[in-house]
């Protein structure tokens, strides 16, 4: 089996932390391959951004368009409340929050748990949808087939050298917003330059959920990543 990019082992740059930390990353990875064991046929996707980046908004958007195509369900991570969950339920998107009580991150235990609530059987795809922070969910694999990180427009081009490892661990990054782009300091060229340094194989998308540029995309995308899974267990 190919090593994963997300386990302890394959983190970038040294870790700085004690032996209860190891022994937590550890604990949580063991926890990451049994959910894989257990989503074989399920195509898993994390998303992670900084607060406010539109993923919720997002994830509203792609369960209206592709309810005709792909069985989705969405897990929801959140320090306090349920409303982004509320928010999908009400376009009627299957979706279970969790609360993480202040934590920074969602964990693999934390999803093992909470597949025991959604019907996998109708399930072609799971987003996690994670804590809103660039730093602590890159160190949790989640058992994700994908990482995607969004990147709003508003929150400047300089991301991706300043919080490396998510964008190293992310197959894809999404620039979200991008109707705000002749009004804010950011081009997509420099912020794909500079992910691309720190992950030469990272794809990027540039997309504005309000408007619709480039949904088809995104959608098409998803489409592919459920196709693969399904045709890779067909073989196996």
């Amino acid at each position: 089996m190919a090593s994963n990019p997300k386990s302890l082992g394959n983190r970038v740059g040294s870790l700085q932390c004690d032996n209860t930390t190891l022994h937590l990353l550890k604990a949580n990875d063991y926890v990451a391959n049994a959910i894989r064991e257990k989503l074989k046929n399920v195509c898993v996707i994390n998303v992670c951004s900084s607060p406010g980046s539109g993923k919720t908004t997002l994830m509203q958007e792609t369960g209206k368009r592709l309810a005709n195509d792909i069985n989705i369900s969405v897990l929801v991570g959140d320090p306090e409340t349920d409303r982004d969950a509320v928010r999908m339920q009400e376009v009627g998107i299957n979706a279970l929050q969790i609360v993480t009580g202040g934590m920074c991150h969602i964990e693999a235990q934390m999803i093992l748990q909470a597949l025991d609530h959604i019907d996998l059987s109708e399930t072609d795809l799971l987003f996690i949808e994670n804590v809103g922070n660039l730093l602590c969910p890159s160190a949790f694999d989640l058992g994700e087939d994908y990482r995607v990180t969004l990147l709003a427009t508003t929150e400047g081009d300089d991301k991706p050298k300043k919080y490396p490892r998510m964008f190293l661990t992310s197959e894809l990054m999404v620039v979200s917003k991008a109707d705000l782009l002749p009004y804010v300091p950011f081009t997509v060229e420099n912020v794909t330059k500079d992910a691309r340094e720190v992950n030469p194989n990272i794809e990027v998308l540039t997309i504005s959920t309000l408007k619709g540029d480039g949904m088809d995309q995104w959608c098409q995308w998803l489409k592919d990543k459920v196709a693969e899974k399904k045709a890779k267990n067909t073989e196996e």
